[in-house]
């Protein structure tokens, strides 16, 4: 069954989209996190039930980490994706807190450098996890902010706290 909530951010209000899972703990897997005004965002379905305690945990996690105590979240997500968006996606999991990496770096991760690198900024554009999948952290090859399907103002905002808490 497919279930949703809404919580407050310093970003906006956040989306978020699940299935219930019984492995997953509080018995939620995330499907999607949207920000306001986010390209190709989810939209409350027919059928979808309204569940905010069924996101306790997540919503908990989401808190912690906008107040600089959480560095990596710990939540179990529904598999979703293409084989190379996965592995795309993988390599978004893997970059550390307070870290930023180029388009090419993880084009170079995923076995698709060179003209692959136009492919990756598409796998990282359907990310459907923004902020708990930290695709903010990538950028381009020349230090500059680039496309965020949350918007740049979002991307700067996420780096910023994730800097200044690492000062």
């Amino acid at each position: 069954m497919t279930v949703y909530t809404t919580i407050d951010s310093p970003l906006g209000e956040l989306l978020l989209v699940g299935e219930e899972s019984a492995g997953a703990k509080g018995g939620t897997a995330l499907a999607s996190l949207s920000l306001p005004g986010q390209k190709g965002a989810a939209v409350v379905q027919d059928g979808w039930v309204r569940a905010p305690a069924a996101f306790d945990g997540i919503a908990g996690q989401l808190r912690s980490y906008f107040a600089g105590a959480l560095t990596r979240f710990d939540i179990e997500y529904v598999d979703g994706g293409t084989d190379f968006q996965r592995r795309v996606w993988q390599a978004l999991d893997a970059i550390p807190y307070g870290v930023t990496v180029t388009y090419g770096q993880i084009a170079g991760q995923v076995g698709s450098s060179g003209a692959g690198v136009r492919a990756v900024g598409t796998a990282i554009g359907r990310n459907p996890l923004l902020v708990v999948r930290p695709c903010h952290r990538v950028i381009g090859a020349d230090g500059a902010l680039r496309g965020y399907a949350g918007g740049l103002e979002h991307k700067r905002r996420l780096l910023g706290l994730e800097s200044s808490l690492l000062s």
